[in-house]
């Protein structure tokens, strides 16, 4: 059994409109769907992701307007890698995150992997990965003025961190089927770790740093809900749900989100995991030209549209 690779990364944030702007209109991502929070219909659940919104380049938020920032720690998410095409793609970025007055690092090296790292305007952090001219089954986004040749290829991964290394690897290799491929020490001599699922590669690493001596996480905006793997459809889902039922992990019913089905699980306190299916995608309710234009409910959702819209804030950038 193997998961195939990140499906999406669910974050927060308190400023919808200026995380709309940044999202689109700086990352040159696709707004493909503008929802809601199906477990809080008062907030919008938006989805930033290539031009076809395909599995493994999803950026998604839960509009939390009054939720306090993140208070970053230990035992969390702490960080979402994209992929771009090539060195050149990072210098591209790097001139581009300096013309929209965005906070970034300077290209390092991480691991064998040129990587430059930013922040969106409520901390969220993030970084672009050169994935080495790796194929992208997806199709990227020419509408947002970002050259293609440079343009966001989706997830090359994800950063955690936890208190307790030990603690986090048998989930990930006994149980998830992670590798390790390597390891080594950051700067403050912590011991990251690079894991990859289904061969390892863009789209399928999980790079684990212990951090022993910091307070656990507080979650808020500029931080991550969650981050979800890719399974092709829901038989290969229910087998995953009977071998982490089998080895003792709490994990919830089958969720159907109506673009995907989900389950989820915690490998900590305060690590939130989700397993979805590729499928049916967010054309189910939507033309592919018209994608994320108008407010898109669920059919259970539907018959209390009226009630959801008042409730609902117009979206500034959205809006214009």
């Amino acid at each position: 059994m193997q998961l195939h690779g990140i499906h999406h990364v669910t974050a927060v944030t308190a400023t919808v409109g200026i995380n709309a702007n940044f999202y689109t209109r700086v990352l040159g991502l696709r707004l493909v769907k503008k929802s809601v929070n199906q477990d809080d219909v008062s907030a919008y659940h938006l989805f930033y992701a290539d031009k076809l919104g395909s599995p493994g380049t999803d950026m998604t938020f839960f509009d939390w307007a009054n939720i306090g920032p993140s208070q970053r720690g230990t035992d969390s998410i702490s960080t979402t890698l994209f992929r771009v095409n090539g060195r050149a793609a990072l210098d591209y970025w790097l001139a581009r995150l300096d013309e929209h007055k965005v906070k970034h690092g300077d290209i390092e090296k991480f691991f064998d992997l040129d990587m430059l790292r930013f922040e969106d305007s409520e901390g969220q952090r993030l970084a672009l990965v050169d994935d080495g001219g790796a194929e992208f089954e997806g199709e990227v986004w020419d509408g947002a003025g970002v050259p293609t040749e440079h343009a966001i290829h989706g997830f090359y991964g994800v950063m955690l961190s936890t208190p307790r290394l030990p603690h986090l690897d048998p989930i990930l290799t006994q149980i998830l089927g992670f590798t390790e491929i390597a390891r080594t020490l950051d700067r403050d001599n912590d011991t990251i770790v690079r894991y990859g699922m289904d061969g390892g590669g863009p789209g399928k690493e999980v790079f684990v740093t212990e951090q022993p001596t910091k307070r656990p996480e507080r979650l808020g905006a500029g931080g991550v809900h969650h981050v979800a793997f890719r399974v092709k459809d829901e038989a290969e889902q229910s087998a995953w749900r009977q071998k982490l039922t089998q080895a003792g992990v709490g994990v919830s019913q089958f969720i159907d989100r109506f673009y995907f089905k989900s389950i989820y699980f915690r490998i900590s306190n305060g690590i939130l995991f989700e397993i979805a299916t590729d499928g049916p995608g967010f054309t189910a309710d939507e033309p592919l030209e018209t994608l994320g234009e108008g407010l898109a409910l669920p059919p259970f959702l539907e018959p209390h549209r009226k009630e959801i819209e008042a409730g609902l804030k117009p979206i500034p950038v959205l809006e214009s």
